[in-house]
């Protein structure tokens, strides 16, 4: 026996080397030098994300696909593939995966290919399972107007020196129309969670000025998240620039996907995301609308995201109406107003937007239950359609304003990191000593930030809704 000496090559996944009776083989005469170390095997082209659909048979061969791995040895390669999770209704068979997909979820399927040396390299993927619940947004021929060009302020607001100073309108991300356009569909779209069930407005609703009526918002998983759902309405207008009640983002772009990534929210795997959106056929002309051409992009997804919630602001209340000289308030509103200014509120709540001025612990514990911040100190949203949206607190522990109220009034706990302003002069928490008849008042005046137009505004609802 002599032996044979085959060139090595790069191998197309599983192919063979094959010889006729006729064909001339070469035959070494000398002892084969000894060879080097074999390199490494290596991938040479990956496999793009694979579309499945719930309930519709799927297949997916190794050797019909895009992905290739070299083989210094020539001597071919072996290959196994694992799938995660297991249990969605996809099994492989040798180099094939096939099946129906049995629930909405992405799958990684992970490729190693082995030489005879033992040698491996790997190559993962995901296949891309999606519900059959899913459909296009209908929406308007030309975008809505959502700019401040199309869209502007009330002169009161948009003229107000404090309003100005708080305004965090992004130099480089100003909202467009055709890029809120595409905000709200990303908004609404569930295809954003890892499994088609939840998107950003299940935990935002348009009806409770972007946020819900559950205490602990639900996540993807059907369990509670940390915190209650932060309203998003005038977001915009927040002067420190930070998001999250822990003001962990540094931007209003910086907050936009981190819901999607988080586990407990949205869950979707980063690497998916834009695969998943370029599977949508309506995204690309959405794109391109908003950003000049039809490419998909992370960055890109924040933008829109972030310029559609920057739309969000109210601006047909009670209150605008009085700014407009429209209307007056009656005597239990202005004694509202008058109190609200008198007692403090209006110094942690500030401008006509009535946004807070920074992230504060506001004594709801003796001791930091939520960290926040630091020291306990959270952020609060604005308080414009604030009737609209209980409960109330990071923790949604207060069901109505009358509640809140009373906490002011008389329940701020004495807490070594309570923000100085909601202390008495000798240091204990303060007590205001409302009664009864000014704690209506108060909340009468609260009803005049209620913008109801806002919270059916066809611009800022679901595109999916059918």
């Amino acid at each position: 026996m002599h032996a044979l000496r085959v060139l090595g090559s790069t191998i197309a996944l599983a192919g063979l080397l094959a010889c006729s009776d006729a064909a001339r083989v070469e035959v070494a005469t000398e002892p084969i030098a000894p060879v080097a170390p074999a390199a490494a095997v290596t991938v040479i082209v990956n496999e793009d994300a694979q579309s499945a659909m719930v309930g519709r048979a799927f297949s997916f061969t190794l050797a019909e696909s895009r992905l290739r791995f070299s083989d210094p040895t020539g001597a071919g390669l072996t290959y196994s593939i694992a799938l995660t999770p297991a249990g969605t209704g996809l099994s492989v068979s040798g180099t094939a995966i096939t099946g129906v997909p049995s629930t909405a979820t992405v799958i990684m399927a992970t490729v190693i290919a082995t030489d005879v040396n033992r040698k491996s390299a790997e190559a993962r993927f995901p296949i891309i399972a999606h519900s059959t619940e899913l459909h296009e947004p209908r929406l308007p021929v030309a975008p809505y107007a959502y700019a401040d060009e199309t869209a502007p302020l009330p002169p009161a607001i948009a003229n107000s020196p404090q309003v100005v100073r708080i305004d965090n309108m992004s130099a480089v991300n100003r909202v467009t129309d055709a890029g809120a356009a595409l905000g709200r569909v990303l908004f609404y779209d569930r295809r954003l969670s890892v499994n088609d069930q939840v998107s950003c407005g299940s935990c935002h609703q348009q009806q409770f000025s972007f946020s819900d009526t559950a205490r602990l918002s639900i996540g993807v998983l059907g369990t509670p998240t940390r915190r209650h759902s932060m309203p998003l309405t005038n977001v915009r207008f927040y002067g420190p620039a930070r998001f999250f009640r822990d003001e962990r983002a540094a931007t209003l772009e910086d907050l936009a996907l981190q819901p999607v990534f988080e586990p407990t929210e949205m869950g979707l795997p980063p690497d998916v995301l834009v695969p998943k959106l370029q599977m949508a056929r309506y995204y690309a002309p959405l794109f391109a609308a908003a950003f000049g051409d039809s490419t998909i992009s992370t960055d890109r997804t924040a933008r829109a995201l972030s310029q559609f919630v920057r739309a969000l602001k109210t601006t047909n209340s009670k209150i605008d109406s009085l700014l407009a000289g429209t209307v007056t308030f009656s005597s239990q509103e202005y004694e509202g107003q008058t109190l609200f200014e008198a007692v403090g509120c209006r110094s942690c709540h500030e401008s006509y937007a009535v946004v807070s001025d920074g992230a504060r612990n506001n004594g709801l514990d003796p001791t930091n239950l939520d960290n926040g911040a630091g020291q306990g100190r959270l952020k609060s949203p604005s308080l414009r359609n604030v009737v609209q949206r209980p409960p109330y607190m990071h923790d949604g522990r207060f069901r109505t304003l009358e509640e809140v109220i009373d906490f002011y009034d008389a329940g701020v706990q004495d807490n070594p990191d309570l923000d100085r302003r909601l202390r008495a002069q000798d240091g204990s928490p303060r007590r205001l000593h409302l009664s009864a008849s000014q704690k209506r008042s108060l909340v009468a005046f609260l009803h005049t930030l209620t913008d109801r137009a806002f919270l059916i505004d066809p611009r800022f609802g679901d595109p999916f809704a059918r």
